[in-house]
């Protein structure tokens, strides 16, 4: 592609605009979530897949309908479906096991502290909310994120990252999750992270059988607002098993560091560039002439 001299002083001068203006860029802060912040507790043993939450979440957030119901398998989400209940088979011969699955609200979120202008924010009352207005498009939080949940919209002309917000706002007015609201099997319960620990815990020591010894959430990646009990091993339900109990922040913060050192260097990178092109370009043209 053929890069004129205009081109060239554009693309350097915002770089260098955004490194004065924006000034050092710094991942957020970690926000230390409030005594009683809210979470929600998925007790996969009751859950029936009518996938009500479903309905309900697309509804609160202007989202299309929830499309048919799948196969056997993982589903992720995306910019029009925030939350996706996927279908198990743990054993050849068992009863399909139903996992709802949405943004995990860590207590320490990767993608807050990948965000360089917190577009993406861990609130103390729990939710981890994204603020468009504030967006600048870089996508590091969808690679900060363990669970690969915040997704861009590729498609518009005007993208933002989509996901889940916990119902920031209802909860705000003091109601419910939209898709706890509806629940009819009692899968999910929504409370202070603190109660549903020790709910969680209550269950597996009054129903020793039932459940697996472990309550998902309570120490993965710095702990998740999002709580899970099974009755088989997580990693057969397509929960992740291999994350640590260390929060993503650690290593999304130092890997920021390096930003500003970028932003610094590339536009007198791009003019040196441009000026090795243009004296070989004057050079050819030059001997050439000599040539006729």
């Amino acid at each position: 592609m053929e890069l004129s001299r205009r081109t060239f002083f554009k693309v350097a001068g915002v770089a260098g605009a955004t490194a004065v203006a924006g000034g050092r860029l710094e991942a957020s802060p970690q926000v230390v979530p409030a005594a009683g912040a809210a979470a929600m507790l998925v007790d996969t043993t009751r859950c029936a897949g009518c996938r009500a939450c479903e309905a309900a979440c697309a509804e609160v957030n202007g989202l299309p309908a929830p499309v048919a119901s799948p196969a056997a398998g993982t589903r992720v989400t995306d910019t029009s479906h925030f939350t996706v209940v996927s279908r198990y088979l743990p054993s050849p011969d068992g009863a399909p096991h139903f996992v709802k699955r949405q943004c995990n609200h860590c207590l320490e979120p990767g993608c807050a502290s990948a965000c360089p202008v917190k577009a993406i924010e861990k609130t103390p009352e729990g939710p981890v909310v994204y603020h468009r207005d504030r967006c600048m498009g870089c996508r590091y939080c969808m690679m900060a994120c363990p669970f690969e949940i915040p997704k861009y919209e590729y498609e518009k002309a005007v993208p933002y990252v989509r996901k889940c917000e916990f119902c920031a706002e209802r909860q705000a007015r003091g109601l419910a999750p939209a898709c706890a609201s509806v629940c009819p099997s009692g899968a999910l319960t929504f409370g202070p992270r603190e109660d549903l620990i020790e709910e969680a815990r209550t269950r597996i020591y009054q129903h020793p059988d039932r459940y697996v010894h472990h309550v998902y959430g309570e120490h993965e990646v710095g702990g998740l607002s999002w709580l899970y009990l099974s009755d088989v091993l997580f990693d057969r339900i397509g929960l992740q098993t291999d994350l640590g109990k260390h929060g993503f922040a650690e290593l999304t913060q130092a890997s920021l560091a390096a930003v500003p050192f970028v932003i610094t260097l590339w536009p007198p990178f791009l003019m040196a560039l441009y000026t090795f092109a243009k004296r070989r370009e004057e050079a050819g043209s030059v001997e050439e002439a000599d040539h006729e």
